[in-house]
């Protein structure tokens, strides 16, 4: 009878929610339950996608891997491939003489696994050099979280509000934690149970006890964790280059819709120019870098822009996309990404 105790609780705690307000829904938010929107869900599916950074040094791209077993010449000699340890036989053939071409020939055909684990047999270096070609059109994609890894198995409670069903499962590896939140749907709210068991990039393990917590991983990773950190990004360049939208506003609730249709310019001197339609505000912006952190300080004068006022900092950011957080209370996120 315990499980069917436990199943009803979570249909009555996430019925109740489903019927709530949107500030009672950021209440409970802050409690554990999310989305398949929410930030936190986002960022663990990048966690769990297939890990693809560690064989750049053959494919060249961070979006796909090839699938061993497979063969590369270099500087003509013959690497089998059967694990990722062999890599590093790759490295120090191309380090060994400096007067050598180091061109790495991948012998085909191979199986490449895209970072969300869809395969596809590549069967010349035609084909291959299409994939590749394809990728580079695609440089800011948000690709994996590299450096923290879920210790499984992991238990997920969900309920749908559609059909009033609630289970629980258990996630055990990262393909099905993928998977799982690929799946979700907007009528969808989980929450994880904790602690979970996490490992970092040297391989340290920690408990986490709750989503901010797990969100403070995940950050710590993509700034410290040196394969999310191959290209070197000036963050003023890119937020003075172009113009952006939100795809995202969360302050107690999600607010997104109530900046649709603007455009956002942040000006080298420091002015934000707001337009929608025929109509344009202009506010300010700066950002400073404290003890590490950088700060970004959003001011209008009104609404519904003066809602986003205040220093948000950074969670990560490219050419193309901007993520920023506020935890100083309750936990808020603005995201601009590039027009």
């Amino acid at each position: 009878m315990f499980p069917l105790k436990k199943y009803l609780s979570l249909a009555v705690l996430l019925l109740l929610l489903s019927c709530q307000s949107e500030m009672d829904e950021q209440s409970n938010n802050a409690q554990g339950t999310i989305t398949n929107v929410s930030p936190l869900t986002t960022y663990l599916q990048r966690v769990a996608m297939v890990q693809t950074v560690q064989d750049n040094i053959i494919d060249g791209s961070s979006y796909c891997t090839i699938k061993p077993p497979y063969t590369v010449t270099v500087n003509s000699k013959k690497i089998a491939i059967n694990s990722s340890a062999d890599y590093q036989k790759v490295l120090d053939n191309i380090n060994a003489n400096t007067y050598d071409d180091d061109i790495v020939n991948i012998d085909f055909p191979v199986t490449m696994v895209y970072y969300n684990y869809i395969q596809k047999v590549i069967p010349d270096q035609a084909d291959f050099d299409s994939l590749i070609a394809y990728w580079n059109l695609y440089p800011d994609l948000l690709s994996k979280i590299n450096g923290l890894k879920i210790n499984y198995p992991i238990t997920i409670n969900s309920y749908n509000s559609a059909n009033q069903m609630a289970i629980s499962q258990s996630i055990i590896s990262d393909q099905a934690f993928f998977n799982f939140i690929k799946n979700l749907n907007a009528s969808e709210y989980i929450s994880l149970k904790y602690p979970i068991s996490i490992s970092d990039y040297n391989n340290q393990t920690k408990l986490i006890t709750n989503n901010l917590e797990f969100e403070n991983a995940i950050k710590y990773a993509i700034d410290y964790c040196p394969e999310n950190n191959i290209a070197t990004l000036d963050f003023t360049q890119a937020i003075i280059n172009g113009s952006w939208e939100i795809p995202y506003f969360f302050d107690d609730s999600e607010k997104t819709s109530s900046y649709s249709g603007y455009s956002f310019v942040f000006k080298s001197d420091k002015s934000l120019v707001a337009t929608k339609g025929a109509t344009s505000q202009t506010g300010q912006w700066g950002s400073t870098v404290i003890n590490g952190v950088r700060e970004v300080k959003i001011e209008f004068t009104a609404e519904p822009l003066s809602k986003l006022n205040r220093n948000w900092k950074l969670f990560e950011f490219n050419n193309s996309q901007i993520r920023l957080r506020d935890v100083s209370g309750s936990t808020d996120y603005l995201y601009f990404q590039k027009q």
